[in-house]
């Protein structure tokens, strides 16, 4: 190697800066490209139910329903009903050691309803609804049927992008109440087969326990991460260059991007109800 060329090679900090550099300004790309694209969608959702010429895709609302919630039930439920049997054994030999066995009711339902509910939900929709919704766009996009919609004066947002995201953020949602139940009645299903308290007693701790504010924040955390796993989805899956290759990098992409903005953003509200008092 000459010397000119051993001058012009970056040294090892400055391969460091632009690495770091480039990551960032990925992260900027991706988030500017997402709140764009969500502006797209509230532009228009309002001109859907406020204007007569735009008619709302109901039948695409309740296909995509189907696709991304009623199919994702059962994993959602069984997630939840093993974190209930997790969250009862785990606490007990803790609180056995001060005699307040019973108090297992109040740990599960705070914590589920408050935290796990939402997260788990959206977790599990990230992998089985953000990845779907991110290869059949970025498929579409492969084989030219967005252009072929423009081509027709269709705009890609408000046919395919729309009902995806208000889809999911409702399933979400709904979701989110099955895995809630789900998960505090499996923990008492444990409490009250294999820990020895009372059915009376563990219910009457867990309606004493939760307030209205446990649930709505849970619920408020669910809308949230719904339009930030569908919205991701739908940025990425538009976004495909490169053929199939580029459609497998997408999805793996939504995936990660959409669980790691998921966690963030459950980092942040409860930062902010924890400063309004409701925690």
């Amino acid at each position: 190697m000459t010397e000119s060329a051993k001058e012009q090679k970056p040294s090892i900090p400055m391969r460091l800066l632009e690495q770091w550099g480039d990551l960032w300004m990925r992260t900027f790309d991706l988030i500017g490209g997402v709140c764009y694209l969500i502006k797209d969608v509230a532009i228009w959702l309002r001109k859907a139910l406020f204007t007569k010429q735009v008619r709302f895709g109901r039948t695409a609302l309740v296909t995509q329903l189907v696709r991304t919630g009623v199919k994702s039930v059962g994993i959602v439920m069984l997630v939840s009903g093993c974190i209930g049997f997790i969250l009862a054994l785990q606490m007990s030999p803790p609180l056995a050691n001060f005699g307040q066995t019973d108090k297992i009711a109040n740990i599960v339902g705070v914590a589920i309803l408050r935290e796990l509910g939402p997260l788990i939900a959206a977790i599990v929709m990230t992998g089985f609804a953000g990845a779907s919704i991110a290869a059949e766009l970025g498929t579409m996009v492969v084989g030219e049927e967005i252009e072929a919609l423009e081509a027709h004066a269709l705009n890609p947002i408000r046919f395919l992008v729309v009902p995806r995201i208000l889809a999911t953020i409702i399933a979400l949602v709904l979701i989110t109440v099955i895995g809630d139940l789900t998960g505090i009645f499996f923990g008492g299903v444990m409490t009250i087969g294999f820990l020895d308290v009372s059915y009376e007693l563990y219910v009457a701790n867990t309606l004493q326990q939760l307030v209205l504010s446990d649930f709505t924040t849970g619920l408020i955390k669910a809308s949230v991460f719904g339009l930030i796993l569908s919205s991701i989805a739908c940025y990425n899956g538009l976004s495909v260059t490169g053929g199939a290759a580029g459609v497998g990098r997408a999805t793996t992409s939504t995936v990660v991007q959409a669980i790691v903005a998921i966690i963030i953003a459950d980092f942040i509200f409860t930062a902010i109800f924890f400063s309004l008092g409701w925690t």
